[in-house]
């Protein structure tokens, strides 16, 4: 019995193992689709999700206006040149409340209000005043020109003064500055 058995299971067995479906051309076909979905279109979806996931910590501290947003967005950038070893810290920093700046300025959020301009420290330092006119440019030839131009040449002598002086040793007398001698 167990060897009619045997004969019967290898009757049942199939004769000629097939690996794919497809067959002749069809199999090539498939094949060249699977490898330029494997080669192009696969890196470039990885390469984007990388990039997506990089931004999350940036956009969330955009969206709480966390007024260090400028350097969560380098330490973003950063992470993504040295393959997410950064993103973390920057994930942590997104999220943390700025004691120290809520203690220096009497908030923990930033308004944001020159986002996409260039921060300058004089512009952070307020010393563009906003409403004053900008001086009329100096036009060659005209008093207030020379005036500028005098000025500039009482400061060049007076510099000259003071590198002479420097160079003839400490215990001469120093000038005055801007032309203010007596």
């Amino acid at each position: 019995m167990p060897a009619a058995l045997i004969v019967a299971w290898l009757w049942v067995l199939p004769s000629a193992a097939h690996a794919s479906l497809l067959s002749g051309d069809t199999l090539d076909t498939a094949a060249d689709v699977v490898a330029w979905v494997a080669l192009i279109i696969v890196p470039v979806a990885l390469i984007s999700a990388f990039w997506l996931v990089h931004i999350l910590p940036e956009k969330i501290a955009e969206k709480r206006r966390h007024p260090q947003l400028a350097a969560i967005k380098i330490l973003c950038l950063l992470s993504l040149v040295f393959g997410g070893l950064l993103w973390p810290l920057a994930w942590l920093w997104a999220y943390t409340k700025p004691v120290l700046h809520k203690m220096a300025y009497g908030t923990d959020q930033d308004d944001h209000a020159h986002h996409g301009e260039a921060v300058t420290p004089l512009h952070d330092a307020e010393t563009e005043m906003p409403g004053e006119p900008e001086p009329a440019p100096l036009v060659p030839g005209s008093p207030a020109w020379q005036q500028e131009l005098d000025a500039l040449h009482r400061r060049v002598t007076a510099m000259e003064a003071d590198a002479a002086l420097a160079k003839a040793g400490p215990s001469a007398p120093r000038s005055a500055p801007d032309g203010d001698r007596s």
